[in-house]
């Protein structure tokens, strides 16, 4: 099969990587693409970055199965243009992906169809906005209506706060109630009616270690059964995921993004493509071949079809450029991809480009590290060893990726 994959991030090449893994070759391309692609997929970057621009690119290689990761171009009406000209593509239409590309629309979705959520208030103006701010007691969520690359929530502690992020944010928002529980990620393939879950997995998404800083588009990820027991996954599915898919008929990756209550699980926001960076660890423990799967889902026909995924935790440390997630420099020379790669590690390329002198800096969250382990507390271990290798200027990352499972799960590792 000849198979298109969209964008040019670490969840891209993660995509390319595992479907270059499976029992029977497919050509492979990958659109733009990045360094890291080039090693697994013919790069062929659109004449324009738009529905039609990768129509065009589809149709120049006959691809019998197009996958989008980015939400831009599933916002913009990838699957609308695709599907008019009949090329397969696996992604929601323009209007299912209001889901993610208008929280005013999600939240008012939400509420119309008793999908367990925040309480909160959508404000078409900054005044109304601030008139809002006082049904919530403090700390609150002001949230971006509109896509803004994970970085568009904004947590804050008291009114001054709060004033700030509306006006920075503008308007129209969401105003919210603050959640208290544990974050999850839960993601399911749907064919319009049948879905298919992935594992679990938790994201962390505050530039620093102890989730503090300012959110990013997620500083690293790890993926262990253990995240959600099986009586939460089906409630989630239950009350969250398959109302939506009846009400939709959405086709695509759902991305339930959760915070696990005292009250059973809520839906901060759906996302309607794969998570980065949760699509690293998930892809890196799937074990069976992922080409049919997505060629199923796109006509129909997940019923009865199943993943397996290995019973070992994995995990994905981000290393980001200095400044991220504010300014930050590019083209900075990268050193040690090829010795992290050497301890079996695997460094899929996020924030890259190939520069005169070798592969260097070209975005804010530059690679991704992965590993796996016979547990969470070895994945751990070995993602943060083959990381220490790699170095460029400025870059940082998070030491604390997956520290949350092992306080809960009473595990240990030698430290990081």
């Amino acid at each position: 099969m000849t198979i298109l994959v969209i964008g040019s991030g670490g969840r891209e090449h993660a995509i390319v990587w595992r479907l270059s893994r499976d029992s029977r070759s497919h050509k492979l391309f990958a659109s733009p693409g990045n360094p890291g692609m080039a090693a697994c997929a013919t790069l062929a970057p659109p004449a324009a970055s738009t529905p039609e621009g990768w129509l065009a690119v589809a149709e120049s290689i006959n691809a019998g199965l197009t996958v989008v990761g980015p939400e831009a171009p599933l916002v913009a009406g990838i699957a609308d243009t695709f599907r008019a000209a009949g090329r397969p593509l696996f992604g929601p239409t323009a209007a299912q992906a209001q889901l993610e590309g208008s929280k005013v629309f999600a939240k008012s979705f939400f509420r119309d169809h008793s999908i367990p959520t925040a309480r909160f208030v959508a404000a078409a103006t900054v005044a109304e906005a601030e008139l809002a701010l006082a049904s919530f007691p403090f700390p609150l969520v002001v949230k971006a209506d509109g896509l803004a690359a994970g970085k568009g929530v904004i947590i804050a502690h008291d009114r001054p706060a709060a004033l700030a992020a509306v006006r920075k944010l503008g308007a129209p928002l969401v105003i919210e109630e603050f959640l208290r529980g544990e974050e999850v990620s839960y993601i399911v393939l749907s064919d319009g009616r049948n879905v298919l879950p992935l594992p679990p997995a938790q994201d962390h998404k505050a530039a620093f270690d102890g989730d503090q800083g300012p959110n990013t588009g997620g500083m690293g990820a790890y993926s262990d059964d253990r995240i959600l027991n099986a009586s939460q996954r089906q409630e989630i599915l239950d009350t969250i995921i398959l109302p939506t898919v009846e009400a939709t008929g959405f086709v695509g990756f759902l991305y339930a993004g959760l915070m696990m209550t005292a009250d059973g699980p809520k839906l901060l926001e759906f996302n309607v493509r794969l998570g980065d960076p949760e699509t690293q660890p998930l892809l890196h423990r799937l074990s069976s071949d992922f080409a049919p799967v997505l060629d199923a889902a796109v006509h129909g026909r997940l019923a009865g079809v199943s993943l397996d995924f290995l019973n070992a935790p994995s995990v994905c440390v981000v290393l980001a450029s200095g400044g991220y997630p504010g300014d930050y420099a590019t083209g900075v020379p990268i050193q040690g991809i090829e010795e992290a790669e050497a301890t079996g590690a695997t460094v899929f390329h996020a924030g890259t480009r190939q520069g005169g002198a070798g592969i260097e800096t070209a975005g804010g969250r530059v690679l991704g590290v992965t590993a796996s382990g016979p547990d969470l507390g070895a994945a751990i271990e070995h993602a943060y060893s083959a990381a220490g290798r790699i170095h460029f200027a400025g870059m940082h990352y998070r030491r604390d990726i997956g520290r949350k499972g092992l306080s809960r799960y009473n595990e240990s590792t030698a430290g990081t």
